[in-house]
């Protein structure tokens, strides 16, 4: 999936890596940090105050290495997921899209199902969650979901490999040169400077 991302980029299709981040918090360090004078280092206050927490949904574009449209939250839930993959379609809706993800429930779920059978056409009962058909199970579900010949597709890795899915590469470095030293004063302040450094990191992608 990987070695074709760029050949199917030039075709006008999106080859998009994606998981979330869950439990971001918005701490608020009790005194400001000391920078850190010659010879010795930064001074940072280990007091702080919590202001809750986010959850990060984002891509990560195989081809361009850039973070695209990311959605930010209180949750993670079956909602949430299938809202995020209708947005990020929403950019460029005529094209093929595929997805690498892990095995997560919510991303194989019956409002994925829906969601996709709607936007690529697809003309068979779904059945009934837990019952009947393509709803029946979870591993039908995703057969459904992966299947090559959809215009939107899943390709998940295989479990306990999530290291496969580039985006977390790109999570270690948000958490290392943004979330890991900083200080927020609430959550809207999180959210703002979350999306501020994808800015500063997508100029400079490659």
């Amino acid at each position: 999936t990987y070695a074709h991302a760029i050949d199917r980029s030039q075709r006008g299709d999106h080859t998009v890596s994606l998981d979330e981040m869950t439990g971001i918090q918005a701490l608020e360090r009790t005194a400001p940090t000391k920078p850190a004078p010659p010879g010795q280092i930064e001074r940072r206050e280990f007091e702080y105050i919590r202001h809750g927490t986010q959850t990060l949904i984002a891509n990560f574009d195989v081809p361009s290495g850039q973070v695209i449209c990311p959605s930010l939250g209180d949750s993670r839930t079956e909602v949430d997921f299938v809202a995020h993959i209708a947005q990020t379609v929403a950019t460029d809706p005529d094209a093929d899209w595929t997805f690498v993800l892990d095995q997560l429930n919510i991303h194989q779920s019956e409002g994925l199902v829906i969601w996709i059978a709607q936007h690529c056409q697809l003309t068979d009962a779904l059945g009934h969650k837990g019952k009947t058909g393509i709803l029946a199970t979870m591993a039908s579900r995703a057969a459904l979901l992966a299947d090559q010949t959809h215009r939107i597709r899943f390709v998940y890795t295989p479990k306990h490999s999530s290291w496969l899915n580039q985006i977390e590469l790109w999570f270690s470095i948000l958490m290392r040169r943004l979330l890991k030293r900083a200080s927020f004063v609430s959550i809207a302040d999180l959210n703002q400077r979350i999306l501020e450094f994808i800015a500063f990191f997508n100029r400079t992608a490659k």
